[in-house]
């Protein structure tokens, strides 16, 4: 078979869609080699460092189509699929082009979530209309649509009637870096780097309203907690007013907010962590969940959703609102040394229901359904 996918996110998103983007095409060419495989891409770079082996093919728009790169993404690659000679197209952040119905490749297109109609509270309508119409066309156009939770298959066929027999789920993997012990020579060039504390809660995700950060910080304060908070994730107005509410209730110093931090540099900084904190309202999947489960992290995470799905038996679950509840979730995880590994063992263990090996069985198996 002959796979294509829109890449652009693979190659210029450095968080959740380009990650998700990464590890699907990372997995597919190791462990379903057999397959010929070509990305398409808006404009020429790679600002992620992804490393693309010479035999698979990248499409760029040429001549007088390069000159709007999204343009072309969304109206002319069409085109450009039909001339490669693909199977099947894959899009891999919810949408397909506009012109993917002149193509006679079938399509494939994965849904992460719609936030935006369980919360539109949280999005401009402009942005809402321009979702709302870019996704459900793509889920309606599209042959086979994967979901990557239960819950947002669920959600496309409770909010836009789209067709169960229609959906396969098929759960996102993490980087096989998060299972990999970091050594201590690079974890105290790490620590430097950053200066992190000895001991200190993570939270890794854009820090934003609906992840939740503020619960954190309310329950620090609110038991008078010995221990750091490290938020790393892309700056936003929400951060700045979680400083400033730290700051008021005099533990500013002992929050740490860190932004655009490398890859490379994760597996480390999940592995000294102490506890991992995931209280967003509502996500797709919650892939961060998973990679502190691998990287031996406890987890504590939200009450209901998809979280329960992502995270197993290994998680302790909260009340997003509740500061009470996240106050003693992180007291039994910081004061007990047994109930902490406890954890850890079993999240490692949960987390072998998405190794790579077995998404890239679901995904060929999605796409030699279609053929």
């Amino acid at each position: 078979m002959n796979i294509g996918f829109d890449a652009k996110r693979l190659f210029f998103n450095g968080s959740g869609l380009g990650n998700y983007s990464r590890s699907t095409v990372g997995l597919l060419l190791r462990y379903a080699p057999e397959n010929r495989y070509t990305l398409f891409t808006p404009k020429e770079g790679n600002s992620c460092g992804f490393g693309v082996p010479e035999h698979v093919g990248v499409v760029t728009p040429q001549g007088v189509r390069a000159l709007s790169g999204s343009l072309w993404r969304s109206y002319a690659m069409g085109r450009a699929i039909r001339l490669s000679g693909v199977d099947v197209f894959h899009g891999l952040s919810n949408e397909l082009p506009a012109d993917i119905g002149r193509v006679r490749a079938r399509s494939v297109v994965t849904m992460h979530d719609i936030i935006f109609v369980h919360h539109p509270e949280l999005y401009k309508p402009a942005d809402r209309w321009l979702y709302t119409r870019k996704y459900s066309r793509s889920c309606r156009e599209a042959d086979r649509i994967i979901a990557i939770s239960r819950q947002t298959a669920g959600d496309l066929i409770n909010y836009w009637h789209i067709p169960e027999e229609k959906i396969e789920v098929v759960y996102q993997g993490c980087d096989p870096a998060f299972e990999k012990p970091v050594g201590e020579k690079r974890r105290r060039e790490v620590r430097a780097a950053y200066g992190l504390p000895e001991r200190y809660i993570l939270s890794v995700g854009t820090i934003e309203e609906r992840k939740n950060l503020m619960l954190t910080v309310k329950a620090m304060v609110a038991g008078k907690l010995d221990v750091d908070l490290v938020a790393c994730g892309r700056h936003t107005r929400y951060a700045d007013r979680v400083m400033e509410y730290a700051a008021a209730h005099g533990i500013g110093s002992r929050v740490k907010m860190l932004h655009s931090v490398p890859f490379g540099d994760l597996p480390a900084i999940y592995q000294m962590a102490s506890v991992f904190v995931y209280p967003s309202f509502y996500e797709g999947f919650g892939i961060p969940i998973l990679e502190a489960l691998n990287s031996r992290v406890p987890v504590i995470t939200t009450r209901g959703g998809v979280f329960p799905e992502t995270g197993g038996d290994a998680c302790i679950y909260v009340a997003p609102e509740s500061t009470e509840e996240m106050l003693h979730a992180l007291k039994s995880v910081l004061d007990d040394a047994a109930a902490a590994e406890g954890m850890r063992t079993r999240g490692v263990a949960y987390a072998r229901n998405f190794r790579e090996p077995v998404i890239a069985a679901n995904l060929t198996a999605v796409y030699k359904s279609l053929l």
